[in-house]
Formats: C-alpha cells, structure tokens, sequence
C-alpha cells in the first residue's frame, strides 16, 4: 500500500533519474534516442505519482479512504485533456 510519503521518495528517485539521464546525454555516455526513451518512460511515471497523490488528497477532503486509491493506467493518466 503506498503512502504519501513513499509517493513522494519516488517522485524524487525519478526526478534524480531525469537529472541523471541529462548528464549521461551531456558527455556523451548515452545516445539521443536512448535518453529520450527512458525520459519519457519516467514522465508517464511522475504522472502517474502526481495522480495517486492528487486521488489521496481528494479522498481525505471528501472523508474516504486514501488508501483506496490506485494507480491509474498511462493511458488514462496521459490523456486527461482529451
């Protein structure tokens, strides 16, 4: 069951793996096409982070149980506005 703040230590791991990454691409130690992949592997995470997050907050104000909420899909996280 993931709490609010072992949501948050993983949104920090992932944005380290960002700066990571960028560095990696910098000097040279991965290609383009490689660090554009794993980028975006890792924005769909933080999304999904974000949304859990968001779902707990929207629980609690509404008196419902934080820990009911899931991990929604990519597809649902990523296209919210269409």
């Amino acid at each position: 069951m993931a709490t609010d703040d072992g949501i948050r230590r993983t949104i920090s791991d992932l944005v380290a793996q960002e700066r990571e990454l960028r560095e990696q691409l910098a000097k040279g130690e991965i290609s383009g096409g490689k660090e554009h992949e794993r980028l975006r592997a890792i924005e769909v995470e933080l999304d999904q982070c974000w949304d859990l997050l968001r779902q707990r907050d929207a629980a609690r104000e509404f008196g419902s149980d934080p820990d009911a909420a899931t991990v929604r899909d990519p597809g649902t996280v990523e296209n919210y506005l269409e």
